[in-house]
C-alpha cells in the first residue's frame, strides 16, 4: 500500500521541478526585455551594476537562510575573481551597452551562442576537451547562423548595429571562457554551487561599484517600470532563477537541464515583439534556427543512439 503514496509524493515534486525549469527559462528569456526597460532610465553601466548588486544580495541572503558556507579564504578566491569579472562584469556591461542599439529579441538570440563559444574555447583555448566531427560541424553551422543574422549582404559598417552585435558575441565569448575556466579550476573545490555563485557575483558587484565613479555617474531617471525591471533582472534573473536551475540540475541532470538554452531565445523574441513592438527581419529567425541546430550538434543531441541487439 505504500507505493501509491510514494507516487503521489513524487508527482507533485516532479511538477514543481518542471515549474522551476519553466520559470528559469522564462526569467532568463525576459532578462533582455528587463535590460531594455531599465535602459529607459539608467545608463548601461548603472544597469549592469544594479543587476550585480541585487543578484549578490539575493544569493547571499539565500546562503544565510540555507546555512550554506562561502569558500574558505585561499587560492580559490583568485579563480572566483576571474569568474566574477569574465562571467559577470564584462558581459553585463557589453549586453547593456549593445542593447541601446539592438533589439532585445536579437540580444536573446545572440545569447544562445554561448554553448558554441563554450565548445570552441574549451577545446582551442583552455584545452579541457576535444572536439569530434559532430561538434566541429555544429560549431560551423552555428557560425553560419551568426553570419546570417548579421546579414553581410546588407553591407557591413561599424557605425550601424554591427559593433553592438560583435559586442554581444564578445559577451558570449566571455561566458564560454568562464564556463570552461570553472570546469578546469573550480570543479573540485567541494563548495556548493549556490555559495560559489554568490561569491563570484558578489565580487562582480564590488568591482562594478568601484568602477561607478568612472563609468556610472550619468543622470538617473527612475520610474516604476525602471525600478521593477532592475529588480526582476537582478533578484530574479541573477538570483532566484539560478537557484531554480540548480534544483533542476539535481533532479534531472545537467544534460536535460541545459535544454533551457533553447527556451530563452524564444521567450526573448516573443516578449520583444509583444511588449516592445520589435520587428523581425527574415534573416534573424533563419540565423537563430541555424544557431540552435549548431548547438544541438555541438552538444551531441542529434546523434543516433546505437541499436541494442535483439534478445
Amino acid at each position: 500500500m505504500s507505493a501509491p503514496a510514494a507516487t503521489a509524493v513524487e508527482r507533485p515534486r516532479e511538477g514543481w521541478i518542471a515549474a522551476q525549469f519553466g520559470l528559469a527559462g522564462l526569467i532568463w528569456g525576459a532578462s533582455f526585455l528587463f535590460i531594455a526597460l531599465a535602459l529607459t532610465g539608467l545608463s548601461p553601466a548603472q544597469v549592469a551594476t544594479a543587476r550585480a548588486v541585487l543578484g549578490a544580495v539575493t544569493l547571499l541572503l539565500l546562503v544565510v537562510v540555507t546555512r550554506d558556507r562561502l569558500p574558505a579564504w585561499g587560492p580559490v578566491w583568485g579563480h572566483l575573481a576571474v569568474i566574477g569579472v569574465m562571467f559577470c562584469v564584462v558581459p553585463y556591461l557589453l549586453f547593456s551597452w549593445a542593447q541601446q542599439y539592438v533589439a532585445s529579441g536579437l540580444a536573446s538570440v545572440y545569447n544562445a551562442t554561448t554553448p558554441i563559444m563554450t565548445a570552441l574555447i574549451a577545446a582551442l583555448v583552455l584545452r579541457v576537451e576535444r572536439l569530434d566531427r559532430a561538434q566541429v560541424l555544429g560549431i560551423g553551422i552555428g557560425i553560419l547562423g551568426v553570419i546570417v543574422i548579421i546579414g553581410p549582404w546588407q553591407g557591413l559598417a561599424l557605425g550601424g548595429d554591427l559593433l553592438p552585435q560583435l559586442a554581444m558575441l564578445g559577451a558570449t565569448a566571455c561566458y564560454g571562457f568562464s564556463l570552461s575556466y570553472m570546469r578546469r579550476h573550480l570543479a573540485a573545490t567541494g563548495v556548493s554551487a549556490l555559495a560559489m555563485t554568490a561569491a563570484y557575483i558578489a565580487i562582480a558587484a564590488v568591482v562594478l561599484l568601484a568602477l561607478t565613479p568612472l563609468i556610472g555617474l550619468e543622470p538617473v531617471s527612475l520610474s516604476p517600470v525602471v525600478v521593477l525591471a532592475v529588480i526582476a533582472l537582478g533578484s530574479l534573473g541573477t538570483g532566484l532563477a539560478y537557484v531554480w536551475n540548480q534544483n533542476v540540475v539535481r533532479a534531472w541532470g545537467a544534460t536535460r537541464a541545459s535544454t533551457v538554452t533553447y527556451i530563452t531565445p524564444v521567450i526573448g523574441v516573443l516578449l520583444g515583439i509583444v511588449v516592445l513592438g520589435e520587428r523581425l527581419v527574415w534573416n534573424e529567425p533563419v540565423g537563430a534556427a541555424l544557431v540552435i541546430l549548431g548547438v544541438l550538434l555541438a552538444q551531441g543531441r542529434l546523434r543516433r543512439r546505437p541499436r541494442l541487439p535483439a534478445a
